[in-house]
């Protein structure tokens, strides 16, 4: 054996050559036909979207996003330190696009970054809407449908126009969705 091979294989044996890199130093393999871009006045969010978690709600989202439904809609609900939420096309918490989803809660926690969907106290009343999560909130867990997470431009929601504690997050002059779309579909990724 060549004494630069065996000195290879000695280094990677001590440690001294990393033979592979773990999971936390490399970066998530994106799937386009599963990222949603969502454009905001600071900058693009990428959303990676969790099928393997909400089928169906991913399904529903992608057909709404190519349909253009979120473009220029309000981010009406914004609890500091708590979630953002959009997808209302009246700018309330009432309305959504008419067609009622089936609850797919999973186990998944809502931490930092989560997209899950909005829901009245049916749990089968999800619709449109959808939150992003500011920081961990296991009070919702098991109770929302997680559809995906925040993989870049986290700066870019925490950017958005905070509500009024004081009036269930409230947002006057709220910051809006300058557009969204499924990666797959943009030929300009920037």
């Amino acid at each position: 054996m060549p004494k630069r091979l065996l000195t290879l294989i000695l280094a990677a044996i001590l440690g001294v050559i990393p033979m592979a890199s773990s999971a936390a130093d490399t970066k998530p393999i994106l799937d386009p036909e599963n990222t949603v871009y969502l454009d905001l006045p600071d900058g693009r969010v990428v959303i990676q979207m969790r099928p393997d978690l909400a089928p169906n709600t991913v399904a529903r989202i992608k057909e709404l996003v190519r349909q253009g439904f979120y473009v220029g809609l309000n981010f009406h609900r914004v609890s500091p330190g708590v979630m953002a939420q959009a997808g209302d096309p009246r700018g309330e918490v009432t309305s959504g696009s008419g067609k009622r989803l089936k609850a797919e809660f999973s186990k998944a926690p809502h931490v930092r970054g989560t997209v899950s969907m909005a829901r009245a106290n049916d749990p089968n009343s999800a619709d449109s809407q959808f939150f992003i999560c500011f920081a961990p909130a296991p009070f919702l867990d098991n109770q929302y449908t997680i559809w995906g997470e925040v993989i870049s431009g986290m700066e870019h929601v925490d950017a958005i126009k905070a509500g009024s504690p004081s009036d269930n997050g409230h947002v006057d002059n709220p910051t809006k969705i300058v557009r969204m779309q499924i990666a797959a579909d943009v030929k300009d990724k920037k």
